[in-house]
This record gives C-alpha cells, sequence and structure tokens, in this order.
C-alpha cells in the first residue's frame, strides 16, 4: 500500500506549543475506524444518511445544547467521515487550532489554491483570523473526544437493537485534523469545499466503493 499519512501517521498531530484553549473559527475532520462506509451512501452527487448518519447528523447539532458558547457552521456527514465548521466565542466551553504560513501580499485566488491543496493533502494548517484566548483548560481534543464517545455509545445500541452495520474494534479512528480559519474569505473556501464534498466523492482521498 503506498504510504497515506492519514492512515500510517500515528505521532501527534497538534501544533506544538499552540494553545488549544484559544477562541476562533476552526475546521476539523473524522474518519471512520479503517474508511468503513457506515453512514449512508452518495446518490446522484448528494449524501444520503442512513440511520447511523442520521444519528451523527444529531449529535453533532446537540453539541451546541452541550456547549452553548459555540455556533456550528458548515457540516457534512459523509459516508466514512465527517466535516465540520465550528466557532468558539470568548467564554467558551471547549476549544480548538492548527498551522500555515500567511505570506504577505498573497492574493485571495493563491490563498484558494493553498488552502485547497491543504485540505486535499489533509495537512493541519492554520489559515487567517486574529486569535483570543477563552478563560478555561479545556480544548477542541475534549469535546470531539465527547462527539466520539457519544455516537459511538448510539451507534452500539443501533447495532444490538436496531441492526445497524458492526464495526470493527471502534467506530471512529483515534486521532482527528483540525485548521484554524483566519478569515472570512478562507471560511468560505472550506465552507465550498464542504459542500461540494458529496458531489466529488470520487475523487475524494476517503473515498472507498
Amino acid at each position: 500500500m503506498k504510504y497515506d499519512p492519514l492512515i500510517h501517521h500515528r505521532k501527534s498531530i497538534r501544533l506544538k506549543g499552540y494553545d488549544y484553549s484559544q477562541e476562533g473559527v476552526y475546521f476539523i475532520t473524522i474518519c471512520v475506524q479503517d474508511r468503513a462506509c457506515l453512514f449512508g451512501e452518495i446518490t446522484d452527487g448528494e449524501m444520503v444518511l442512513n440511520d447511523a448518519g442520521k444519528m451523527v447528523d444529531i449529535e453533532w447539532l446537540t453539541l451546541k445544547k452541550r456547549f452553548p458558547n459555540i455556533e456550528l457552521h458548515e457540516y457534512v456527514v459523509m459516508p466514512n467521515h465527517f466535516h465540520g465548521i465550528l466557532e468558539i466565542a470568548v467564554g467558551a466551553t471547549l476549544v480548538v487550532a492548527q498551522n500555515i504560513t500567511d505570506a504577505p501580499n498573497i492574493t485571495v485566488a493563491q490563498k484558494n489554491v493553498e488552502i485547497q491543496n491543504e485540505l486535499e493533502n489533509g495537512h493541519s494548517h492554520d489559515i487567517g483570523r486574529p486569535q483570543g484566548h477563552a478563560p478555561t483548560g479545556k480544548t477542541v481534543g475534549d469535546m470531539l473526544d465527547a462527539f466520539k464517545s457519544i455516537t459511538t455509545v448510539e451507534y452500539i445500541h443501533g447495532v444490538k437493537q436496531l441492526g445497524w452495520v458492526p464495526f470493527d474494534g471502534k467506530l471512529w479512528q483515534r486521532d482527528y485534523y483540525e485548521h484554524i480559519i483566519r478569515d472570512d474569505q478562507s471560511e468560505q473556501t472550506i465552507s465550498n469545499y464542504i459542500i461540494d464534498n458529496p458531489a466529488k466523492w470520487a475523487d475524494d482521498k476517503f473515498y472507498k466503493p
């Protein structure tokens, strides 16, 4: 098998020395273990959620109730992974981040290409909006651990009670991927990437027929 950092990378992909309890807007990706397609299928370029996928969708939206100071922006449940943008405000309960170099005098078009390349190559990066600090010790890892734990429990219930397809060992891969979003243009580029994800499924790095 050709080396794929999304599969073979087992060291921490968090940005060394970064304070993951900062406010901001963040793009996150979580993958199903072994890229198993458990949440539905792509039909005519659109994601059709099965019951498990609907559960993941509901639990993501429920995070707003558990953590009132977050805002959930564009997101998509894919057959074997999840993309979402979340915003943490000052005083938020949980948070996020990561790194890309902001080159001086870079044009919007150049920045969009750079962001798109980073997204497609699975690299973590820091995309542009100034950061502040939320007065908590919680991190986005805490939040995503909660999301993964809750969805795993619900999925196990679905396997036992509703005949959902069993997963092998664990539902989600151990780690996750994140990007800091630092300006509106970057967020729009990433939002478009998320919206277009189902239509481009056959070319997706996570694609599994």
